[in-house]
């Protein structure tokens, strides 16, 4: 049987907003390995539960669903985010800068 991963999804490098970074993740790992389909040359397998991504609020509810179910897995950490330091556009024209402000 194979390992499931538990973890906290990371922000959307394309996207600004942070919906769905507060939720944990139950993935399975591949139990088999993928094998080419000789007819159209796809590769594929039989693993159906590589489809499935259940999420949980938390992680407690992680880990008792996949200790209820008999499911052997494995919690990532979740990632901190750096601190945001707040800009201006208006320092881009401060005064008292130490360097010129260019292109």
């Amino acid at each position: 049987m194979s390992i499931a991963r538990i973890y906290s999804p990371t922000k959307n490098a394309t996207q600004s907003g942070l919906a769905r970074t507060d939720e944990w993740v139950l993935e399975h790992s591949l139990s088999e390995p993928k094998r080419v389909d000789p007819l159209m040359g796809w590769y594929g397998s039989g693993d159906t539960n590589r489809q499935v991504r259940l999420r949980f609020d938390t992680l407690e509810e992680a880990e008792a669903y996949a200790k209820a179910e008999g499911i052997s897995y494995e919690v990532e950490a979740r990632r901190q985010r750096p601190a945001m330091r707040p800009k201006s556009y208006a320092d881009n024209f401060r005064t008292d800068r130490l360097t010129n402000w260019t292109h």
